[in-house]
């Protein structure tokens, strides 16, 4: 297949197109190249011929009909978006347009293009979504498929938003759609803003460890390579119109987290004297923090016979060896527009 994938320079997108490019498939790479994205997450296959880039922003129109004319792809995957929930507490403007509006340009740019090919049936927009729409949950229960959507922060409310365009277009216009919503992600050239690389960065740093509240909030974490094997398996093989939960089954409150990070880091690279997990720092909570995510990931093992791979064990272990290996790569990025900043305190 010949993929159009958007936001293709940042963390999970490049973790798809990398795949994509070793699995055969012709990659064509969309992306604005804001704040957190960074082609150097492309190097392993920069020179292949099966990889093109295509520098443009999901909410100019024009860039998107010339994109789709020149390269006729057969399936969208669109995992563009602007991602960082405290980000979107400080500026929720940035949100709304590319999340929201952004989805509805590359929507109707998609739908123009599938149409003026006589609705080929083999055509495919999968919409890369997040469990963070389905709200908190308490000690018990999991996210499925039919879970309510009640999302709490203004990152959440504008993938909430673009969710339900995804399925509106689909019903209203028959655009053959997939979606997927998946739970927090890690892994190899993860930006470093996100909990999993701040911790490792600030540790060899000697800077405080910083934990949000009392470090009882729980997420489910996937190891993005699993991720990217299920997006490219719901794809090729989700139901039409369907939307598929996508989860590590490896719950782990931040604290515990923190900990294990600590714990890996100290036996990698140890210190002169004492612990990383000295360094935790307890610091005011997230406005509207929610408590816990579960992902039941029923629909995707039985329909598509996915499961991931990677225990949290193993996959903060080579998260961690990758960091102590690739400096040149996480340093430069560290001098990027609020990195290291505590944002999202706003209320």
């Amino acid at each position: 297949m010949k993929l159009l994938v958007t936001g293709g320079a940042g963390f999970i997108g490049s973790a798809v197109v990398r795949l994509a490019v070793a699995r055969g498939h012709a990659v064509v790479n969309l992306d604005a190249l804001t704040y957190a994205a960074c082609l150097d997450n492309l190097t392993p296959v920069a020179e292949s011929p099966l990889y093109t880039f295509e520098k443009a922003d999901i909410r100019d129109r024009a860039a998107l009909a010339r994109i789709f004319a020149a390269h006729q792809p057969d399936a969208v995957m669109h995992l563009a978006a602007e991602s960082h929930v405290d980000r979107s507490i400080d500026g929720p403007g940035d949100f709304i347009s590319t999340n929201v509006t952004g989805t509805y340009e590359l929507l109707e740019a998609a739908r123009a293009y599938w149409q003026d090919r006589g609705r080929p049936k083999g055509f495919r927009f999968h919409h890369v979504s997040t469990d963070e729409v389905f709200g908190s949950l308490g000690p018990e229960g999991q996210f499925t498929e039919a879970t309510p959507y009640d999302p709490r922060s203004p990152y959440a409310a504008s993938k909430a938003a673009s969710d339900h365009l995804v399925r509106a277009w689909h019903h209203t216009y028959g655009l053959p759609v997939v979606l997927s919503n998946c739970s927090n992600n890690y892994g190899p050239y993860h930006f470093p803003e996100k909990l999993v690389p701040v911790i490792i960065l600030n540790a060899l740093a000697g800077k405080p460890l910083p934990i949000y509240g009392d470090g009882s909030n729980v997420r489910d974490w996937l190891y993005v390579e699993d991720h990217a094997e299920a997006l490219l398996l719901v794809l090729a093989k989700g139901r039409i119109g369907h939307s598929y939960n996508i989860g590590g089954e490896n719950e782990r409150s931040n604290l515990e987290l923190v900990r294990m990070l600590c714990a890996i880091l100290d036996e990698m690279r140890p210190k002169v004297q004492g612990s990383y997990a000295d360094q935790i720092t307890f610091v005011p909570d997230r406005p509207g923090h929610d408590a816990r995510y579960s992902i039941d990931p029923t629909r995707i093992r039985q329909e598509l016979g996915w499961r991931p791979s990677v225990s949290i064990d193993k996959g903060l272990r080579r998260t961690v060896a990758w960091y102590l290996a690739n400096e040149e790569w996480w340093r430069p990025l560290q001098a990027r527009r609020g990195v290291g900043e505590r944002l999202g305190v706003k209320a």
